[in-house]
């Protein structure tokens, strides 16, 4: 009896030196092997040195355990987290740009408010809207501002992810 391999979407933080070359080490790594990197962001720590990439892959248990497994053997690499396998908030940032029919304006602009959106920019021919929430909440968003006008631009951050419990992804300091 075969086992059925499922291939789940994965938040992966990184704690990462913050030396030149680094980031391109994470990516080559994931080039090499194939593995696609489905977004990716990346931003200082409260510690100057040390940088947080948040990465979104997709793979079964046994190729996110491999690509873990890879990423702790780059030099650059301080701490790798799987943040999905616990308890964790997962945000994304999206902000869109929409041509809107003045007779639509209104609807447009209640269904962003309801939904926690802003409207950042509301010119005579269109808005700009931001939303942040989960990849499914922003996904959903996006389906139904898109019916209330032209999508004419599309920024959106990637997933970033931190885990509910106490255990934190950081730096271990010397006893």
């Amino acid at each position: 009896m075969t086992a059925n391999v499922k291939a789940m979407r994965h938040i992966i933080g990184i704690l990462l030196q913050n030396e030149a070359g680094a980031l391109a080490r994470v990516a080559g790594m994931f080039s090499s092997r194939g593995y696609n990197i489905e977004s990716l962001s990346v931003a200082p720590t409260d510690d100057p040195t040390v940088s947080r990439l948040t990465l979104v892959t997709t793979g079964s248990d046994a190729v996110i355990l491999q690509i873990v497994n890879q990423l702790n053997k780059l030099i650059d690499v301080v701490r790798v987290d799987d943040m999905t396998r616990g308890e964790h908030l997962e945000r994304e940032l999206v902000l869109a740009k929409l041509r809107v029919d003045p007779a639509r304006r209104d609807a447009l602009r209640g269904y962003v408010v309801r939904t926690g959106g802003r409207v950042l920019d509301p010119s005579t021919d269109g808005f700009i809207v931001e939303l942040l929430g989960s990849e499914a909440e922003v996904n959903g968003f996006m389906r139904e501002v898109a019916s209330h006008g032209e999508l004419l631009e599309v920024v959106r951050s990637g997933a970033l992810g931190i885990g509910r419990n106490t255990r934190a992804l950081r730096l271990v300091e010397p006893a």
